[in-house]
């Protein structure tokens, strides 16, 4: 990738919701490139876990499988963000699909770091 791209940032979080903090925890991120290959990502994600979810959790999967998902596809070929959610216990998985700009490192190979480069010292562990 030699110029900015459009593309997809996708994430999957989990939320333990009897913890009283409350955080979500990141489990996955993926980038993706185009509208069928993140809400792809989504569908692989739910389809292996299914069987292992309650019977709401596992309905709720499917009913995203079969109706939901065309209509996320239709919102991130819109370049929308999207977000597909489902309860399995206390556990509350969320993945999130957003519209970015992926843009291009350039790359160091021959380039003279910045002096503040080498002022970095990183900590030993005792």
């Amino acid at each position: 990738m030699d110029k900015p791209q459009r593309g997809f940032w996708c994430e999957c979080w989990t939320q333990d919701l009897n913890d009283e903090t409350g955080w979500p925890a990141l489990r996955a991120s993926f980038d993706a490139y185009s509208a069928p290959q993140a809400d792809r990502w989504v569908a692989v994600a739910l389809r292996t876990i299914s069987p292992a979810l309650d019977p709401d959790a596992s309905d709720e999967a499917w009913e995203w499988l079969y109706d939901g998902r065309t209509d996320t596809r239709r919102a991130l070929l819109r370049m929308e963000a999207c977000t597909v959610s489902l309860t399995h216990a206390s556990t509350r998985i969320t993945w999130t699909i957003r519209p970015v700009v992926f843009v291009p490192l350039l790359h160091r190979q021959g380039v003279e770091l910045p002096a503040c480069a080498y002022d970095f010292n990183p900590h030993t562990t005792d």
